[in-house]
């Protein structure tokens, strides 16, 4: 088993989340003057957070320079991140891992609906 798993497994357990219980999907916000970031965990080793967009992008000088990891996956909406050697295009389900110092920006979230990202940073 990877060791990324087994740490959210232990995390889970130890931090007592397994009994604290709500939806990803919850309480989206429809209007939205920037992309919100919200933590649902945290500890010394990693960060989860809800991302919720909604036809946002980075400012186009803007990139994130990132001093840990990232791994992120689209739930819902669609997206396209850029990096400095391309761009990729995120549906539902795609996943990246963006390691650490890895330039990076947002390009473009569906404008019409909410694009919501779950978020892990560690490292």
């Amino acid at each position: 088993m990877d060791a990324l798993p087994v740490l959210l497994i232990s995390l889970a357990v130890t931090s007592g989340i397994m009994s604290d219980r709500n939806n990803i999907f919850a309480d989206l916000p429809q209007q939205l003057p920037q992309e919100v970031a919200q933590r649902l965990l945290e500890s010394d080793k990693l960060r989860i957070e809800r991302i919720v967009s909604h036809g946002h992008a980075s400012a186009a000088d803007f990139w994130y320079d990132q001093p840990q990891h990232e791994w992120v996956i689209v739930l819902k909406g669609a997206a396209r991140l850029q990096f400095e050697d391309g761009m990729i295009e995120m549906k539902p389900g795609d996943f990246i891992n963006i390691p650490a110092s890895c330039k990076h920006r947002v390009d473009w979230t569906t404008p019409d609906e909410p694009t919501v990202w779950l978020a892990l940073h560690y490292g």
